[in-house]
């Protein structure tokens, strides 16, 4: 599990949706509560979060940007293109961090030991420290409530900064819409 972060991201109702919360720690100490964890690659067509080093961050969004490219923004080829390149690279593996990528079809949860991992409802997923509080909230919320996917996410998101000492409450969302 990764601290400092919490990714949420909710596929649905011709809609994809990802949210991040701002906070950065190091060790027991927050150094900046602003930073954006998310992002929109492939011609804005694929959302993107991520949990673990910033460094990392920027060396994965691109990576698996340039497999976006060369699958000419086919989410599924792409993820399990990038999924081996970075469980056989030996240094890439040793990088501490997670991804969430989306599209209106598909979602999928990345990690450095080539795991793909697509939700069992196939809508709702989560990373970072925060994560599970925020997972909690959304299937929550999405069972008993109508809120629309982007007020779905934030929320889920303001729980998980109350609860998380990790996560702050300064939400980014971005989302794909028909």
């Amino acid at each position: 599990m990764f601290e400092a972060t919490t990714i949420l991201a909710y596929k649905g109702q011709g809609q994809a949706v990802i949210g991040g919360d701002g906070q950065v720690t190091f060790g027991n100490a927050v150094l900046k509560g602003n930073a954006t964890k998310i992002r929109r690659l492939y011609k804005d067509q694929i959302l993107a979060g991520f949990a673990g080093s910033t460094a990392d961050a920027f060396n994965l969004f691109d990576m698996f940007e340039g497999h976006l490219e060369t699958s000419k923004g086919d989410l599924l080829k792409a993820v399990v293109a990038f999924s081996k390149e970075w469980r056989k690279d030996k240094v890439l593996r040793r990088l501490e961090a997670m991804m969430i990528v989306l599209n209106k079809e598909h979602i999928f949860i990345l990690s450095g030991t080539g795991d793909v991992v697509e939700p069992e409802d196939g809508s709702i997923a989560s990373i970072g420290s925060g994560g599970n509080f925020a997972i909690s909230a959304a299937r929550a919320l999405a069972k008993h409530s109508d809120l629309k996917p982007v007020d779905l996410v934030k929320e889920s998101l303001m729980i998980a900064g109350e609860l998380c000492i990790y996560t702050n409450q300064n939400i980014k969302i971005l989302e794909i819409e028909d």
